[in-house]
């Protein structure tokens, strides 16, 4: 609450907090208007009996579950994004740019990112609706039909998109998760009511065990996200005119979770594409294509198999956005230039190599951590044969990580008002 009051009283903070809300606030509605001809029963039905598109409704703020204009919601910038990231490990052009050119580059680099977004979108938006249509929820389209929806749908992804950077430049949290969050959270109080209502006695275990795991969850990302090792860096005494500088110790920190919720959406949004690519060419008139596409589709909705793939795919990309952020070679120079050292470690090369070996063996620790984390709930699924753990776990994770980035860019922000 202290905090609360402190950011309503200073103009430019209740400015900014105000705009993220109002845009927050389009995005909802965005996602409550709906495309034309839609079996609402149906759809419903189709969503309860499908993991993986039960998990794609909650990955885009429970859109899907309307079939609103709004439908993909940030799930091609998000593939987008990934495919650049990728892309720089095979280009080094690509590296170069986003690592070395400053500011400049990596705004370049994210303009690609954003361009991918809109054939993206056509593609993710034309397997949906050619899915749903076979699934006899939407009335079958004609070709002007179909590409004006195709517009619309992919216009409303590009929308998001915007609003997500808008929301970025204010620097109280990333546009892209906080717009996630909201769409989860506008969700709860209707599965609340929906819990409610559903509710037997014989159930009481069940609904145990989703609090407990819920709060172990929780637990352990808070325990996670805010653990980090202090790597003591001491600065030698410089001695210029009458004046004497340095002499003083302080601490490198680095975090046991350098990339914070980016690994599960990476990997949620990895996992989600080929599934929706399947799904659409398992009715293929081509037999070979057909079976593939079924048999890809059938491995994963393998509970086993897409826990250990999640799982995998969650340690990697931390690894791979921690390496991203968190560069050992220009963080020893830096030190170096500054006049300081690690006790026992050669400033320069050996630094950097200390730095990098510290960090592999830190990074696992979370990488492991978060992808427990990440699968647990779908241990719990295959334990008890409820679905809702699965969507609820992920959700829980989500709202988690980037509650807590937006708790310290907010107190960040004081900080400054204060010093």
């Amino acid at each position: 609450m202290n905090y609360i009051t402190q950011i309503f009283r200073r103009k430019e903070l209740r400015t900014k907090v105000l705009f993220i809300l109002a845009m927050t606030a389009i995005a909802q509605v965005l996602h409550n208007i709906p495309i034309p001809a839609v079996d609402a029963s149906r759809l419903r039905d189709f969503l309860s009996q499908n993991t993986l598109f039960g998990l794609v409704s909650t990955f885009t703020g429970g859109s899907l579950s309307t079939l609103s204009i709004a439908m993909l919601g940030l799930g091609p910038y998000i593939t987008g994004s990934i495919i650049m990231q990728l892309l720089t490990m095979i280009f080094p052009s690509l590296e170069q740019m986003y690592k070395n050119e400053g500011e400049a580059g990596r705004a370049r680099f994210n303009q690609y990112s954003r361009l991918l977004t809109v054939p993206l979108a056509f593609l993710q938006g034309y397997s949906f609706l050619v899915l749903l249509t076979r699934q006899d929820i939407l009335a079958p389209m004609g070709t002007l039909q179909m590409v004006s929806t195709l517009s619309i749908i992919a216009a409303g992804s590009v929308f998001l998109m915007w609003l997500g950077e808008l929301i970025s430049e204010k620097n109280l949290g990333n546009g892209t998760s906080l717009l996630i969050l909201t769409g989860i959270v506008a969700s709860v109080p209707q599965q609340i009511q929906q819990a409610i209502f559903t509710y037997t006695p014989d159930q009481l275990l069940t609904y145990a065990v989703f609090v407990l795991v819920g709060l172990v969850v929780i637990a352990g990302v808070v325990y996670i996200s805010e653990a980090q090792r202090n790597i003591p860096i001491n600065y030698a005494r410089r001695v210029r005119g009458a004046r004497q500088y340095g002499g003083v110790s302080t601490y490198l920190p680095m975090r046991v979770n350098n990339a914070g919720v980016i690994p599960i959406i990476f990997a949620l949004s990895l996992l989600l594409f080929p599934g929706i690519i399947a799904n659409f060419f398992s009715a293929s008139h081509i037999q070979t294509v057909a079976r593939v596409a079924t048999m890809v589709s059938r491995l994963l909705q393998n509970q086993l198999l897409y826990g250990t793939l999640y799982f995998i795919l969650v340690a990697l990309f931390t690894y791979f956005y921690t390496a991203i952020t968190f560069d050992p070679k220009s963080i020893s120079e830096n030190i170096q230039k500054q006049g300081g050292y690690i006790p026992g470690i050669r400033p320069g090369p050996q630094t950097a190599s200390f730095l990098n070996h510290l960090l592999n063996r830190v990074t696992l620790v979370g990488a492991l951590f978060l992808g427990i984390i990440a699968v647990l709930p779908n241990v719990v699924q295959g334990l008890t044969g409820i679905t809702a753990f699965t969507v609820g776990g992920t959700s829980i994770l989500i709202v988690v990580s980037v509650a807590l980035e937006v708790m310290k860019q907010v107190q960040a922000q004081l900080s400054l008002y204060e010093y």
